[in-house]
């Protein structure tokens, strides 16, 4: 397997982390139009893209290594559904997952859970009563355009999203990648939490 230049793998990532966190969202009548728009705002506001790529980052590298044994995990047909699949999601979900010829669309839900997390850390850092910034990437920042209680039922709405992505892809059935799961979802429970982020982001005020 040769080495991909690391812009080409950047751009990539990139792409594909925009067009999944695209399809993952939700809409209405699934919620409300202004807890869509407010979430969406925040979400395509420009970032980098930074921690979701270099959680393919470490997807990609693991799969390097030669470790591509992740049991029954074929995001595109399991519990998420739509939100996996389609056009640029990656290779046919009916692929071998033993032997996975796409490992990035594997590691997608968790690469999009850890933006969704840090976005929303961002929309409520902004917020009167923490940093009271008005200004993040150029424009307005949430609060400022939607309100301050849009802005913290739209942190809310992406700390649950993120959870849920983690929670439900890939499939459960198998007793390998459930243990890995939960392993994940308490890692970053952990540090997202009051011992970690929250904790942290307490500390200044």
């Amino acid at each position: 397997m040769t080495a991909e230049p690391l812009a080409d793998f950047l751009n990539r990532a990139r792409v594909r982390v925009d067009e999944a966190l695209a399809r993952i969202l939700p809409t209405p009548p699934a919620c409300p139009a202004i807890v869509s728009d407010a979430m969406r705002y925040s979400v395509f506001a420009g970032g980098k893209r930074l921690r979701p790529i270099l959680t393919l980052a470490a997807a990609d590298a693991v799969t390097r290594a030669g470790h591509t044994r992740v049991g029954d995990t074929r995001v595109g047909d399991t519990r998420v559904g739509h939100r996996f699949s389609g056009a640029g999601a990656g290779a046919d979900a009916g692929a071998d997952a033993g032997a996975d010829p796409d490992p990035l669309r594997l590691a997608l839900p968790a690469a999009c859970a850890i933006e969704l997390i840090h976005t929303y850390s961002l929309i409520h850092d902004d917020l009167p009563a923490m940093d009271d910034d008005t200004l993040r990437r150029g424009r307005p920042t949430l609060h400022v355009v939607y309100g301050d209680g849009i802005a913290i039922l739209a942190g809310d709405g992406l700390h649950a999203e993120a959870f849920t992505l983690l929670a439900t892809a890939p499939a459960l059935d198998d007793p390998e990648t459930l243990r890995r799961k939960l392993r994940v979802l308490w890692l970053i429970g952990s540090a997202a939490g009051p011992a970690g982020m929250v904790g942290g982001q307490a500390i200044p005020l």
